[in-house]
């Protein structure tokens, strides 16, 4: 793993850092409950150097995160030693960026069909074809005639499609392809397929063994009439001792079932021990049941009633257990297909267009010269794969794009992006829009540039979101795991118990004499029967698979609906209990992405200044100028209505240096203003007015006034300050009145929230007197509003709210109030960087999809869409979600706990009635398959109708006025 090996013994160092932390995907086969995921994961978490390991046993994969790549093969081995199946899938350094933009460089490998593997010298020659070009460690899962390439795109004279190309040629006539080793879903897939496979063909040949043991066993040993030949045939004495000719027959096809069929059913103290050691111990009694009657002499031909031992049981037993595990098997590939599904969106071909020169940037979209050159380019069908950022490619009507990128042509379109957001109304996109893997054009034939590939698609973002939600797990099945543990002594105790008890009864004469069906073993064997079924009933597979099945339905249903459940189980159990959402102003409950600024004052120039209306104009010039430069170095909603409103005009330029934004403040930089030969240095700051007075900066009360009445309006307001002098004090030389309009299903939203006793609150840094007037417009009381805080007091405000106690009356479950005495659950819905410290800091996070990397990347939860609609979803879908986990865990529970008494034989005394390992066997089995078909039912789950939400609200205004 350290090197990368070649033919003529010699070695290639990798990279430099390549040794360093790495995040290892494995695919693991053999997982089939919530036990092998605790076993697999206490094994790891004593290997040195491995943490934060993460298994999902529905998706059958593994990631952990390791001090040194080499240890990939390590963690594989361990697994494998453990009895499962191990496959390292892929080995990724924690420094390397999914994401791929223009400039970056790309790492690629590249497969050479038709050699056995890859020389040195062809190493070399590889690496000489361009500068940029620099041979990359292969991962451990690369077949030999694999070679991994990092390079510097350089379009159109350097891309993947000039290298293969020129490595074709080459390297004839070795077919080149870019190579893509199996994912986790597709080795989930293969494994699931190997699986199912394996258990059909054992299930079919217990199937076989089971029609004649049923006829000869059943049919003629029990049911015909006992004066029927065949019937005596098989019940007569034959070959040794006291043993039927029917049981000899029994014994011989019950063998193979046993030794083949029943192989895949046993398991080394985990919860399915207990099928195996029923299994083993129905068979194994029955060889020395029968042993016993071979060694009894008998000169007669005795004709025994009946068989007398449980070789039909270990067949039907086994049967029944199969047809179980094979409907488990399709049922849980059935859940784990989400990723698989999301997966199915890629376009697998592109159409290239070829012209003489790409645009150099998503800028030169405007750029109508250069789309011009553009009109009637070559067309080219390529693999997606070969695709680079930059190239320009067309997207027919009804298809989707083969990457995510910008519309360079001029006639607008519509793109069904329902697949991504859950949003079934189709959305316009222009000129200079974005669209995206996954989606469908809808309209006309659209060109556009390549802007992300591979990894950096917004798909690729969110199946990697889904994969990883689903492997982190909620802590109600941390409560499972500790439950099950205990299952394997009790239950072993109990079955040992029961065998005892029974015997007791019968060796007391308690029982009746008659109760015997056979003289063969005795009470011993009579009694056994009972402790069998009490091993086969009592897996608690069912209970292992209430909570792992609904989240895994759970976040694929939440991804159809345009939610990425980033942070899981957790995040599902918590969003399922939330007493406090906490809104941010700004990009929440307002547009964000378009404010208008609608009232501009510059003051005039200072006193000491000239103030004839030349200067007046340059000196307004010149504060526009800065104003500019200022919201350029800035990514708030307001910083862009600034630039906005400014960029089409020309003003006197001052040259600024050191600009840096303060999240939550403003922007701050130096300048150096110029008055003809005269220079002077000016510092300024832009922002609000609370981060303003705190640098000194003086505030007249005729500004206040006028600021006060803009934000009695809901209106923000963002004040330029200057300090002319380095001594100076700052003084406010001019404000912007920006207005954002509120989101209109902002006020429905909070409304419907409030009537399912969900508390709504409102923090922003902006004053006070905004924020509420936005907080009275939407529905929040101005008691629940929380103004003029930093980012890092969001957080802390956060915390205050979580540490309230909840209402006295508790939450309402099932129609019914319980108290609870616990903390509130808080959730924080918010988009900007200076929201991220308050969606870490809330039990769950929640952004909204047109937010910043930095809050996304906080949050546990992400919209898609910026519609507050998808809120109601969420909230909806995760109570569904963990109901539906109680009540597979209820059911689950109480099954277990009716069946085992029954199968303990508490029946047994009102009328000798009593449940046979064959019985049993096939209730356990259906008490897994209940809870996996459970699960798929939330599969049926629809959306909260938004029509409800406005009517509910326009209800409880009526009842106000």
């Amino acid at each position: 793993m350290a090197r990368l090996s070649l033919d003529k013994g010699k070695e290639i160092d990798p990279l430099p850092g390549s040794q360093g932390p790495s995040t290892v995907q494995l695919a693991v086969g053999g997982m089939t409950c919530s036990s092998c995921v605790r076993t697999i994961t206490e094994a790891l978490s004593k290997l040195e150097g491995v943490s934060e390991i993460s298994l999902n046993q529905l998706g059958k994969s593994a990631s952990a995160v390791v001090a040194s790549a080499s240890l990939a093969d390590s963690l594989a081995t361990l697994i494998e030693d453990l009895g499962y199946e191990a496959q390292v899938l892929s080995v990724t350094p924690l420094a390397a960026s999914q994401a791929f933009k223009r400039g970056d460089r790309r790492t690629i490998a590249l497969e050479f069909k038709g050699m056995r593997s890859i020389t040195e010298d062809m190493a070399e020659a590889v690496q000489k074809l361009d500068s940029s070009l620099t041979v990359e460690e292969p991962h451990t899962s690369d077949p030999p005639n694999v070679i991994r390439l990092s390079y510097a795109p350089d379009p159109p004279a350097f891309t993947i499609r000039t290298l293969v190309s020129s490595l074709s040629q080459r390297y004839s006539p070795t077919t080149i392809s870019i190579y893509h080793p199996p994912s986790a879903d597709e080795t989930a897939l293969k494994l699931y397929r190997k699986e199912q496979r394996s258990l059909l063909i054992r299930l079919l040949v217990a199937v076989l063994l089971s029609i004649p043991i049923f006829v000869i066993g059943i049919v003629y040993m029990s049911l015909v009439r006992e004066s029927n030949p065949v019937r005596r045939y098989f019940q007569s004495t034959a070959w040794a001792g006291q043993v039927p000719r029917g049981e000899w027959i029994l014994f011989i096809l019950a063998t193979p079932i046993m030794f083949f069929s029943a192989a895949v059913l046993w398991f080394l103290w985990r919860p399915g021990f207990f099928v195996s050691l029923g299994v083993s111990v129905a068979y194994f009694s029955s060889i020395a049941e029968l042993a016993i009657s071979a060694r009894t002499v008998s000169n007669e031909v005795i004709h025994v009633d009946g068989p007398t031992t449980y070789f039909d049981s270990v067949a039907f037993l086994t049967m029944f257990l199969l047809i179980g595990r094979f409907i488990e098997a399709f049922s849980k590939h059935q859940a784990a297909n989400a990723v698989t599904l999301l997966g199915n969106l890629r376009s697998s071909e592109a159409l290239l267009l070829i012209s003489e020169r790409p645009p150099s940037s998503s800028f030169e979209i405007n750029d109508e010269k250069s789309a011009t050159s553009r009109l009637n380019p070559k067309v080219e069908t390529i693999p997606t794969d070969l695709l680079e950022v930059g190239d320009i490619v067309r997207v027919p009507a009804g298809a989707s794009p083969p990457s995510d990128g910008v519309i360079v042509s001029s006639e607008p379109t519509f793109f069904d992006e329902s697949s991504l957001t859950g949003e079934s109304r189709d959305v316009q996109k222009s000129k200079g829009d974005q669209i995206f893997v996954g989606t469908i054009n809808k309209l006309r034939v659209v060109d556009m540039i390549v802007e992300a590939v591979e990894e950096g698609t917004m798909l690729e973002q969110v199946i990697n979101a889904v994969r990883q939600g689903q492997s982190k797990r909620a802590p109600v099945e941390k409560v499972v795991d500790i439950l099950t543990s205990y299952f394997v002594p009790v239950v072993t105790a109990l079955a040992i118990i029961t065998w005892i008890v029974w015997l007791s009864l019968g060796l007391s004469g308690a029982l009746p004499a008659d109760t015997l069906s056979s003289s063969v073993g005795g009470w011993a064997f009579w009694s056994l029967e009972f402790a069998i079924s009490v091993f086969v009933i009592a897996c608690p597979c069912g209970i292992g698979l209430a909570a792992p099945t609904a989240l895994l339905v759970g976040s694929g249903l939440a991804a159809k609906h345009g939610i990425l459940a980033r942070g899981g189980g957790e995040a599902f159990q918590e969003a399922s209990q939330i007493d406090v959402i906490v809104f941010d102003k700004t990009g929440t409950l307002t547009e964000g992405n378009e404010p208008k600024v609608t009232d501009v004052v510059v003051h005039p120039p200072p006193s000491s200044t000239s103030r004839n209306a030349e200067d007046v104009a340059v000196w307004d010039s010149r504060v526009l100028g800065i104003v500019l430069q200022l919201a350029s170095g800035s990514s708030h909603p307001l910083s862009l209505a600034l630039r906005n409103h400014l960029q089409d005009r020309s003003y006197s330029q001052s040259s600024g240096s050191e600009i840096e934004e303060i999240p939550g403040c403003g922007v701050k930089g130096n300048f150096h203003l110029t008055n003809g030969e005269a220079k002077a240095k000016a510092r300024a700051m832009l922002g609000n007015d609370t981060w303003l007075s705190e640098h000194g900066a003086i505030i007249g009360p005729n500004d206040a006034d006028t600021l006060q009445r803009l934000r009695q309006d809901g209106k923000s307001v963002v004040l330029l300050a200057l300090a002319l002098e380095e001594s100076a004090v700052f003084t406010v030389c001019a404000f912007f009145a920006i207005a954002d309009p509120i989101r209109q299903e902002a006020s429905p939203v909070v409304a419907r929230l409030q009537t399912q006793g969900i508390e709504t609150w409102m923090i922003s840094g902006d004053n006070q007197v905004t924020a509420r007037a936005v907080a009275r417009s939407v529905g929040i009381p101005s008691e629940n509003v929380i103004a003029g805080v930093l980012p890092n007091q969001k957080a802390e405000k956060i915390q205050w709210l979580q540490t309230l106690p909840r209402l006295k009356q508790g939450r309402t479950w099932y129609g019914k109030k319980v108290s609870s005495s616990r903390r509130k659950i808080v959730a924080m819905v918010g988009d900007g960087i200076n929201d991220a410290p308050a969606l870490t800091a809330a039990d769950v996070g929640i952004a909204m999809g047109s937010g910043s990397d930095i809050a996304l990347s906080s949050a546990h939860f992400v919209l898609l869409t910026s519609n507050l609609r998808t809120l109601l979803t969420l909230t909806d879908l995760s109570k569904k979600v963990f109901r539906r986990i109680e009540f597979n865990f209820g059911w689950a529970t109480v099954y277990n706990l009716i069946t085992l008494p029954i199968a303990a034989g508490v029946i047994y005394p009102a009328g000798h009635s009593r449940l046979s390992p064959v019985w049993s066997s096939l209730a356990m089995a259906l008490s897994s398959t209940s809870v996996v078909c459970s699960s798929l039912l939330l599969r049926l789950y629809k959306e909260p109708k938004f029509e409800d939400v406005g009517s509910s609200l326009k209800e409880e205004s009526d009842n106000r006025c």
